[in-house]
């Protein structure tokens, strides 16, 4: 993988790519991309991983409710998912402390 950044188009491609169906998922996925308005092509691999799990299995990782385990379990999905995790918002400090 490299840290080089992907192109403009790529980078649309990819916000597109990681619409979710639960609006949570958006919010952290919506929180990344504001803080990160630059993504390299190793985040990007990890994103693309990431958004091939059903929404409750993302939102399982999102929350630490579970780790990513077997395939999933990349160097770039782990840096993502650190990323994505990191708390920003009063939302993302809500949904880490709600009860299942």
């Amino acid at each position: 993988m490299s840290d080089a950044l992907i192109d403009a188009r790529e980078l649309s491609r990819l916000r597109w790519r990681c619409r979710r169906g639960l609006l949570e998922n958006d919010l952290f996925v919506e929180r990344f991309f504001a803080g990160h308005p630059s993504v390299t092509v190793h985040q990007a691999a990890g994103l693309a991983a990431l958004m091939e799990l059903p929404d409750n299995d993302l939102l399982d990782l999102l929350l630490r409710r579970r780790e990513p385990e077997g395939a999933l379990a990349r160097d770039e999905v782990i840096e993502v998912l650190r990323l994505l995790r990191t708390p920003g918002t009063e939302y993302a400090r809500a949904a880490q402390t709600s009860p299942d």
